[in-house]
């Protein structure tokens, strides 16, 4: 066996199809793009999803939903997570640096979800459901409620005013 005498098996390298080259090549006249219509113009052809001028199916169905764009803004922490943490005192930087939270998160929100048995101590942007302060407060911790930012006081005081 000699290096110029390599050559790839046979079959495997085919010849590309060079279409529109006259009527010997098999692809000649029409090009495989059959005769006449908006399919058959250089250029004609249209978007995904439409159907001739009729009122296509994804305009035809009603819109439902939406994604948040603020859903990774405040992250869910489980009571069984807090369990693992070594230190007594628990804030949004705290949770950062355990790697529990996110480092994109601007707040936490410990929910009921496993077992707490030591004693910790919640403050900062980090809120708590009911069920997982009550889970807190029995196990001999508290949970400090900081005062909203001028943003959320704004918000507060709509809402009371919609209410009235």
């Amino acid at each position: 066996m000699r290096l110029n005498t390599l050559k790839p098996a046979a079959g495997s390298k085919k010849q590309r199809h060079r279409v529109g080259r006259g009527g010997g090549s098999g692809w000649g006249k029409t090009a495989g793009r059959g005769h006449k219509g908006q399919k058959a113009r250089s250029g004609g052809f249209h978007k995904i999803g439409f159907e001739g001028g009729q009122m296509p199916l994804h305009r035809r169905l009603p819109k439902r939903g939406f994604t948040s764009i603020t859903r990774e803004d405040v992250a869910e922490v489980r009571l069984s997570e807090l369990e693992a943490l070594e230190t007594a005192e628990v804030d949004l930087a705290a949770l950062q640096a355990a790697g529990i939270v996110s480092k994109k998160a601007l707040g936490a929100k410990i929910i009921l979800s496993g077992k707490l048995s030591k004693k910790l101590n919640i403050k900062g942007d980090v809120k708590a459901t009911k069920g997982a302060r009550s889970a807190i407060e029995s196990a001999g911790g508290k949970v400090e409620i900081t005062e909203p930012r001028p943003a959320d006081k704004k918000l507060q005081k709509k809402t009371q005013e919609a209410k009235a």
